[in-house]
């Protein structure tokens, strides 16, 4: 079974946006290294303005421009990824150096958790077989009602 989004071999965060970077012709500013240490310490999905407010905090002359084009390097370069938690706002969620996991998302409050399931997994890559498809990459989103929520009924 394959596992996805686990990291970039050897490669450090800095060395993979670099490298990304490099390609396209671009520099790494000390602006994106800021943002890239910020965004490596963040433990839970995040919206881009969620985001642009934090880094404020510790960086007030970056933009909000600057944080949403960064966003969207990170998830090109494959360190990051958007999830759609069906409420019309993107979240991202860092990839490198984590471990494959899909999200159930209560329909009421938002919140959501990561869930690491290995026979889910195997019937994903079972499907995709039966099809004729190496699966190269998924996501998963389970929608309820999660138990604080249902207690409130």
């Amino acid at each position: 079974m394959k596992t996805f989004g686990t990291g970039m071999g050897t490669q450090s965060p800095e060395e993979v946006l670099q490298e990304y970077l490099r390609e396209r012709g671009m520099l790494m500013t000390p602006q994106r290294k800021t943002l890239l240490q910020l965004f490596l310490e963040e433990p839970k999905h995040f919206s881009a303005e969620e985001f642009y407010e934090r880094v404020k905090q510790v960086d007030d002359s970056i933009g909000q421009a600057t944080v949403y084009r960064t966003l969207k390097l990170f998830t090109e370069s494959g360190l990051a990824e958007t999830l759609d938690f069906g409420d019309g706002r993107t979240r991202y969620e860092r990839c490198w150096g984590r471990e494959h996991h899909d999200h159930l998302i209560c329909i009421r409050c938002r919140e959501s958790i990561e869930i690491r399931a290995p026979e889910i997994e195997r019937l994903q890559e079972e499907v995709a077989g039966r099809h004729g498809y190496e699966l190269t990459d998924h996501a998963l989103y389970l929608y309820g009602i999660c138990p604080k929520c249902r207690g409130k009924e």
